[in-house]
């Protein structure tokens, strides 16, 4: 393989960026409407350092924003749409049998009260309370790279019940107040009726404290392994039908040493992430070919800092796996670091309801091209390996 293939230089970008276009077209209806979107994804891809309405209109060289403007506000086209265009160029790009779904939270930070969905919240973008917008996400993740495919703004109850600040950002009339759990079951139900297949369903103890989120995968037969807090209240029965009632940290503290397994949780900046993995069986009825266990990872460094997570996962899963699963939720937290970093996730400047599901969907767009082309780097080197290896293990080159 060239250097110039693995680097990505040979790539025909403006060519390659025009399929992408042309394959989201259908969501975006007239002409003038797709020659903006255009515009507003070229603008996201560039060097531009802050993606507002005048900024990409200077990059796309129009003298005023008006156009830029207008395709977050009073343009007709189907967002949801285009957000299904969007993921399905995603999955098609990165879609292994051994992918994931990570769903998660985001912060933005706003100073003003007339944005959407504004107001004092915990955000874990700024690890304190502050006046933010949260949007709840979903992202695919494979050995061929990851990218952000499902997006909702969370509307606090203090805005989804008063109708004049609804009203006043456009908020639809069916929207109704929705904990963070039940987007998650909202966005997950819609990723996996669309025909997407994934290994594992990967989340927080946000999401993964919420037993209908739970209940939901386990009806679907869908594999996931959700973090839950350390206090959570479990029941179960042992073989002999006594009843126990007890916690992750307790059941991690009765563990012999002898039940823990050096394991990693994929590679870091600085190598393996190694922790010690152990698994307990949880005794609660499970539909056929499954299992549960509550699988706790220990620090190697600190012991008593210890996580926990609930899998339901098929019969026969190995530690090895799930310690595996846990290593892939920091996936969403990179598409995150790199929507917001490079194409401005967090430079919406639209109040509206549509107008911040517009901005987010036509950027996670532009990070699905970015996806595309580098799984396609990591493909291409890939089947150039196997080649390699097929060639030396050849019957021909063995009997010389």
């Amino acid at each position: 393989m060239r250097v110039s293939d693995w680097t990505g230089t040979s790539i025909e970008w403006a060519s390659a960026l025009d399929g992408f276009k042309a394959a989201l077209a259908p969501a975006l209806g007239r002409a003038e409407t797709r020659r903006s979107a255009g515009a507003f994804i070229d603008g996201l891809l560039s060097g531009a350092e802050r993606k507002t309405g005048w900024m990409l209109a200077e990059q796309a060289g129009l003298e005023r924003p008006y156009r830029i403007q207008s395709l977050l506000g009073r343009s007709t086209w189907d967002c949801d749409r285009l957000r299904d265009l969007v993921r399905d160029q995603a999955v098609e790009a990165l879609g292994d049998e051994g992918g994931v779904l990570v769903i998660d939270e985001t912060g933005f930070v706003k100073k003003g009260t007339r944005s959407v969905g504004v107001a004092r919240q915990y955000s874990g973008t700024a690890g304190r309370i502050e006046s933010c917008q949260i949007g709840v996400f979903l992202a695919y993740a494979s050995r061929y790279g990851h990218a952000l495919i499902d997006r909702r703004l969370y509307l606090p109850k203090s805005w989804a019940e008063d109708i004049e600040r609804r009203e006043r950002v456009s908020v639809p009339e069916d929207v109704a107040f929705a904990t963070k759990p039940m987007i998650a079951r909202e966005m997950l139900e819609q990723a996996l009726d669309s025909g997407l297949a994934c290994a594992f369903v990967l989340a927080d103890t946000v999401y993964g404290s919420d037993y209908k989120l739970r209940q939901m995968l386990e009806e679907r037969g869908q594999p996931y392994v959700l973090a839950v807090r350390s206090n959570h209240h479990l029941r179960f029965l042992e073989e002999d039908w006594t009843l126990i009632q007890t916690d992750p940290t307790t059941l991690a503290a009765d563990l012999e040493d002898s039940a823990w397994q050096s394991l990693s949780a994929g590679e870091g900046a600085k190598g393996p992430r190694l922790y010690h993995w152990a698994r307990v069986s949880l005794g609660w009825a499970t539909q056929e070919g499954f299992e549960r266990w509550l699988l706790i990872r220990r620090s190697v460094k600190k012991p008593g800092d210890l996580a926990y997570y609930f899998a339901f996962v098929p019969c026969g899963t190995s530690l090895a796996d799930l310690a595996g699963a846990v290593g892939l939720r920091w996936t969403i937290e990179e598409c995150f670091l790199r929507a917001k970093d490079d194409l401005g996730l967090d430079h919406c400047e639209a109040r509206s309801w549509h107008g911040w599901h517009r901005h987010m969907t036509l950027v996670m767009a532009a990070a699905a091209f970015l996806a595309r082309i580098a799984a396609d780097q990591r493909k291409a080197a890939h089947g150039t390996m196997n080649k390699r290896k097929q060639d030396k293990t050849s019957p021909e080159l063995s009997a010389a």
